[in-house]
């Protein structure tokens, strides 16, 4: 079962190339000397990022992340779940995004937390700064879900769109508006990705 992967830099004349992490489900015994691995995936991976000053200080418990990769899981086939705990730096922030979507090649990266009006709420403008496509619909369709709950849900300024081949969606920072908002767009996550993998079917049919 695949567990994780990471970039791996060049040497010399070779690409980048990526490792990946397996976990095996039942006990058995490899032949000696090297085995030749084929990695297949099945299903979509996620990469979720809270953005936390005191959450990244070890200061606050996370729950909003292990609640994106609930809700998720729930709606969506997932291969594999990784999260990330960083604090409200947008640099920090975009250059986590295109490691996640470019290099190591995740299919939606959802990030929680910083979409308000705080001095230290930047998530938007960061995510902003390398998203390629803007995915306004997604916005939309959250935004109305947070307002027929509250309508403080104005104030939120969370956006979405797509970076290579990976859709990214800002969500705010509360488990309760996790859930509220991903749900919002999770049917639409799938057919999404077909897209930016060249799916050339006709999204009016079916």
């Amino acid at each position: 079962m695949l567990v994780g992967v990471a970039p791996v830099p060049g040497d010399g004349d070779a690409p980048a190339s990526r490792l990946y992490t397996a976990k095996a489900l039942e006990a058995g015994v490899l032949p000696a000397g090297q085995t030749p691995f084929a990695v297949t995936k099945k299903g979509l991976t996620l990469a979720w990022v809270t953005l936390s000053d005191k959450g990244s200080q070890g200061l606050r418990a996370d729950a909003a992340g292990p609640a994106i990769a609930e809700t998720c899981a729930a709606s969506l086939p997932l291969a594999l779940a990784q999260g990330h705990l960083i604090p409200d730096e947008p640099a920090e922030l975009r250059a986590l995004l295109l490691d996640l979507a470019v290099t190591q090649g995740f299919d939606c990266i959802v990030t929680t937390g910083g979409t308000g009006l705080s001095p230290r709420d930047t998530t938007p403008e960061a995510t902003l700064g390398v998203i390629e496509k803007r995915l306004p619909g997604f916005e939309t369709a959250m935004l109305m879900a947070s307002l027929s709950k509250t309508p403080h849900a104005m104030l939120s300024r969370a956006t979405a769109g797509t970076v290579g081949r990976a859709i990214v969606i800002n969500v705010p920072g509360s488990p309760k508006a996790v859930r509220e908002t991903l749900a919002a767009v999770m049917a639409a996550i799938p057919h999404g990705l077909d897209k930016l993998r060249g799916d050339p079917s006709d999204c009016g049919q079916g």
